[in-house]
């Protein structure tokens, strides 16, 4: 398990690195990217999850019900309906901003626009985190099953060649509220720092939830997939016949699938 600890530590560590590169990027410009730049990075992060959701999680979830003698729909499916659920509550409850919208979401608040729009980017974040550390948790569980653990290292790559743009898309839009470029990039980057807190801690309760893995591997992309359809395809743009839009979710999803099988 500490073998498995360390690679969690190492690929949200590499997550939570590339959105903090891709906020630095405040110190370059100071303008927002172009629309269509925007809906090029929003896309490719859409492939990457529903690539991720499905190679690296709901396949592996159903595969190890049916290796316990299980139905293997039954977990994937109920696990997939309880992220949902878990996000829709988070989003119900949790005041946030989302970019480019005027009025908060969430419960009632008093905090500032720069705030809740970290606490919006901050939301989704967190299956992000849960996806790689329990996928190191499974391959550890499978007495450090090489195949299984290139497959993890493919997801926490995956989710951090799209972590950069996110970073950058945060940070930005805070300068422009006329925010400090150091807080900016601060902000930006704190918003993925619970990727770490919770992929470490889903390995650490690893033997706690051992039996229940397949549960939380569906879970984890039920919870990617609500932000997809949430938050990442209205904000691409993808309903107004935004070409540039579509061609990044079909990258975003081919390069998924190619690390996923390349490295598993």
């Amino acid at each position: 398990m500490r073998e498995a600890l360390l690679w969690a530590a190492g690929g949200t560590g590499f997550t939570f690195g590339m959105t903090t590169l891709g906020a630095a990027v405040v110190f370059l410009f100071r303008k927002q990217a172009k629309e269509n730049i925007q809906r090029i990075f929003l896309g490719f992060a859409t492939g990457v999850m529903i690539a991720a959701s499905v190679w690296s999680l709901l396949i592996p979830a159903i595969e190890e019900a049916e290796s316990a003698g299980k139905i293997g729909w039954i977990p994937a499916a109920g696990g997939f309906v309880f992220g949902i659920l878990f996000l829709m509550a988070l989003d119900l409850f949790m005041p946030h901003l989302h970019i480019g919208s005027k009025e908060a979401e969430g419960v009632s608040s008093s905090l500032k626009r720069t705030t809740l729009m970290v606490l919006a980017v901050t939301l989704h974040n967190i299956p992000e985190g849960m996806a790689v550390g329990l996928s190191f948790a499974l391959a550890a569980q499978h007495g450090g099953d090489s195949a299984l653990y290139a497959s993890a290292m493919a997801l926490a790559i995956g989710i951090g060649i799209q972590n950069f743009p996110e970073g950058a898309a945060i940070s930005l839009p805070i300068r422009q509220e006329g925010t400090s470029a150091g807080k900016a990039f601060f902000y930006g980057s704190m918003s993925a720092i619970v990727e770490p807190v919770f992929g470490i801690s889903v390995v650490l309760i690893a033997g706690i939830i051992q039996p229940f893995m397949p549960w939380m591997l569906s879970f984890a992309a039920g919870s990617m997939l609500y932000v997809v359809v949430e938050e990442l395809i209205p904000e691409a743009h993808l309903g107004e016949h935004s070409h540039v839009g579509t061609i990044g979710v079909m990258a975003g999803f081919l390069v998924m699938m190619i690390l996923d099988v390349a490295l598993g």
